[in-house]
């Protein structure tokens, strides 16, 4: 511990050339191997005589030793090492991702209040603060702020279609494609925040029945902040030793889910990915009581379920609404639970087995029941039904940040 640096290096020469050794010698010949071991003996003397000019000279010949002992060999410069670090670095961090912990980034209201989604609030330019409060307050909770002219002109501006997507794997982004027209080039505006926020902040989107397209009134701009949504860590291992359990809150991908698809124009996107709590497994029965969620003919017994449905703890107050049917009665798209009455089976492997399914059609089959935890705004399983096993991907594990919304910790 107290040793001068001269000796500590002059050791770490040493051990570092025994590795080499053991690493390189079915590569080496006999010579070249006796040549190392002696060059090595002779540093260790030194040290061990605390000969620091002695030692400095048997380093240099052990250091040539091993360089020259394969031919070709050249030590690799600091730009290369770096490279290399950078490289393995990133090669982990893409096999934890893919294999172990995925971060996601939560889009909408739908889960609150046990977690925030991104939400938006409409303010004037005018009303901005100075750019300093908009970096601090971006840096601790994610406050972002839009000012936009989506349509400068005293015309309609009709669009191709709407789509949300992912910047860098955590920014949600809607993107307007605008079709041609005599005054106007066919255009995309990106707007940094989702649709559901955007309408918040003054974005409109109308329909012109007789033409079947949506548009953007004349002189629409969107102006305001928004909140960013909690970021969250997904647990993608646990699905491969064990079941998905009733009352986890977990994540999806929407592939395949025509129903999400199908309202990709209306309020909120077909984002790829989907969080919510799970309520029903294969084998239940669902229906909607409210605000009570009822499976198999009783009400739903597990502990965030229960508190939903009774509205208890962080669920009472104007944040509880419970669970209640979609009530959409004049939207034309199927819906599973439109009513109070409505009842969704959820088929289990022996239902699907008995119906001829075999093999991938039994995983693409089967399915689970998504609710929001706030379901007076969220777009689920009463409107598209269940999510497949095929588009699991895990429970969410560890909310990560912003650390001032009171959620930072485990998610429950």
């Amino acid at each position: 511990m107290l040793s001068p640096r001269w000796k500590k290096e002059a050791r770490l020469l040493s051990k570092g050339a025994r590795k080499f050794l053991n690493y390189k010698r079915d590569l080496l010949g006999e010579e070249q191997v006796s040549h190392i071991e002696d060059a090595r003996f002779s540093l260790n003397l030194a040290i061990k005589a605390g000969d620091k000019e002695r030692t400095a000279e048997t380093s240099q010949l052990l250091t040539e030793a091993c360089e020259n002992a394969l031919s070709g060999y050249r030590r690799p410069g600091i730009i290369a090492e770096n490279l290399e670090v950078l490289f393995v670095a990133i090669v982990i961090a893409l096999g934890i991702r893919g294999y172990f912990l995925q971060p996601f980034r939560i889009p909408t209201g739908s889960m609150q209040p046990t977690l925030n989604g991104i939400v938006g609030h409409e303010l004037t330019k005018d009303e901005f603060p100075s750019v300093p409060i908009r970096t601090w307050q971006a840096v601790m909770n994610g406050r972002r702020y839009i000012h936009k002219v989506v349509n400068d002109s005293s015309d309609r501006r009709y669009l191709e279609r709407i789509s949300e997507g992912q910047r860098l794997q955590f920014f949600t982004v809607t993107e307007l494609h605008f079709r041609g027209d005599a005054l106007h080039e066919p255009e995309v505006l990106r707007l940094p925040a989702p649709r559901s926020a955007l309408q918040k902040m003054g974005l409109q989107i109308s329909t012109d029945y007789e033409m079947g397209l949506s548009y953007v009134p004349p002189h629409t701009t969107v102006s305001g902040f928004s909140t960013t949504g909690d970021l969250v860590l997904v647990d993608k291992f646990s699905y491969n030793f064990r079941r998905p359990r009733r009352g986890e809150v977990f994540v999806f991908d929407t592939r395949g889910i025509e129903g999400i698809h199908q309202r990709s124009q209306r309020e909120q996107g077909a984002g790829s990915h989907y969080i919510k709590r799970l309520a029903a497994i294969p084998g239940d029965k669902v229906e909607i009581d409210e605000p009570l969620l009822v499976i198999n003919d009783q009400p739903a017994t597990e502990k965030y379920l229960r508190m939903i449905g009774n509205r208890e703890g962080i669920y009472s107050g104007p944040a509880g609404v419970g669970y209640q049917p979609t009530r959409n009665y004049r939207d034309p798209l199927p819906q599973f639970i439109r009513k109070r009455g409505d009842i969704v089976h959820l088929k289990t492997r022996d239902t699907l087995l008995a119906e001829g399914n075999t093999g991938a059609q039994l995983s693409l089959s089967r399915g689970y029941f998504a609710l929001g935890d706030n379901t007076d705004d969220s777009l689920d399983s009463r409107y598209w039904g269940p999510v497949r096993e095929y588009n699991l991907v895990g429970p969410a594990f560890l909310s990560l940040w912003p650390f001032t919304t009171g959620h930072w910790g485990l998610i429950r």
